[in-house]
């Protein structure tokens, strides 16, 4: 066992980080399993996104998250699954506008009023 405070921090860091690694590590291969199991769209999308938040947590590097994406889309290709339609709504089109010149009236600006300062009184002291 560690001596020094930040030793033991660091010991105590280790361990939370080791836990929050191994269930992300489960959570990526129950997906790939899954994946492989039944090739479907939806499974193809799961998979993607475990090897996606593997990688942003640092437990795959992000090399090793492309190649193994790359090899999911090839297998999802081969077994002709199609992917999964997206649950995000797209933006609607904007649509293009004419804006018509109108004469404007001119704007006139009002005069700012200055307030005088409210003067405290204070208590005398006895």
């Amino acid at each position: 066992m560690p001596i020094i405070k930040s030793a033991k921090k660091r010991v105590r860091t280790a361990k939370k980080a080791t836990v929050r690694n191994a269930k992300t590590k489960k959570g990526l291969r129950g997906a790939l399993k899954a994946f492989h199991g039944k090739i479907t769209g939806n499974s193809h999308s799961s998979a993607q996104s475990a090897i996606d938040k593997a990688a942003k947590k640092g437990v795959i590097s992000k090399n090793k998250a492309s190649r193994r994406k790359s090899q999911l889309a090839k297998k999802a290709k081969a077994a002709g699954a199609k992917p999964a339609a997206s649950t995000k709504k797209a933006a609607p089109a904007k649509k293009a506008t004419v804006k018509k010149v109108a004469a404007k009236k001119p704007v006139t600006k009002k005069a700012a009023v200055k307030k005088a300062p409210v003067k405290k009184v204070a208590a005398k002291k006895k």
